[in-house]
């Protein structure tokens, strides 16, 4: 699978297409606070190209404003990044949301290996909370959404592309649109857990799994440290109280399970 069935399963108008490529120097500028992140851009990204716009005039839903954020237009990128580590690989995910002002949904792929199944990022955006000092200033709002294609089963990352079509998302806004695909992206990083792609029926339903997800994972990360200590620990009542603090652990975690 590669970024191109990604944008196809999409099924954007023709108007809304965009197909430009995006200058590094936009995003040094924009969105490399540090000099180590200049580098990893230059060094990192193949190439970066503006796939299409999601406007009023271009696909007919309307725009959005409240006192938290504005979205008057979505945009959908795509990122060719060269052979880097997987932690470097999520910095320049995390540069070029933050490099665009726009809610963004990014296609990442390797450059060395574009057949290989890419992966699937949004985030949320708001007005930065001292706005009026900062021009309007637009900032992230909360993580990064993303699922790695590669870790689903076929069967979940066809539900997934089917899920993600424009139609199929709620048309109130284009920001429900946008909400619509974190939906979708949510559904399919909990089938990990489930075994079972399943659209959340409400936005309260959605907001649920997604805090879920987020404890599942913190939860695991707090879950392998705990089991590294205790593989490694010589005295016996230690061993009991961090065999205590797993069973809790997991406790918790089946818990947060439950509610995906």
């Amino acid at each position: 699978m590669t970024p191109d069935e990604v944008i196809e399963a999409l099924a954007l108008p023709r108007e809304a297409m965009v197909g430009q490529r995006v200058p590094k120097t936009l995003l040094v500028e924009n969105g490399a606070p540090t000099a180590a992140d200049k580098r990893l851009i230059e060094g990192g990204v193949e190439e970066l190209r503006w796939i299409a716009a999601l406007k009023p005039t271009t696909v007919g839903i309307a725009a959005f404003r409240d006192s938290t954020r504005e979205v008057v237009e979505v945009a959908v990128l795509s990122l060719s990044v060269r052979e880097v580590t997987g932690t470097k690989i999520a910095r320049l995910v995390e540069l070029v949301h933050r490099a665009i002002p726009y809610h963004l949904m990014l296609i990442t792929a390797a450059a060395a290996s574009p057949s290989s199944p890419p992966t699937i990022s949004l985030a949320d955006k708001r007005w930065a909370q001292n706005r009026g000092g900062e021009g309007g200033k637009v900032v992230l709002d909360g993580d990064i959404v993303e699922s790695d294609l590669a870790s689903l089963t076929p069967q979940v990352r066809t539900e997934l592309l089917a899920a993600l079509a424009l139609a199929r998302q709620p048309r109130a806004t284009l920001y429900t649109v946008y909400r619509g695909w974190i939906d979708g992206v949510l559904a399919a990083e909990a089938a990990k857990h489930t075994g079972a792609f399943t659209a959340a029926e409400t936005p309260q339903r959605a907001a649920e799994r997604q805090a879920a997800l987020q404890a599942c994972t913190s939860l695991e990360a707090a879950i392998a440290s705990l089991r590294s200590a205790a593989a490694k620990e010589k005295q016996m009542a230690r061993q009991v109280d961090l065999n205590l603090q797993l069973k809790r652990l997991q406790a918790q975690h089946d818990e947060a399970r439950r509610k995906l």
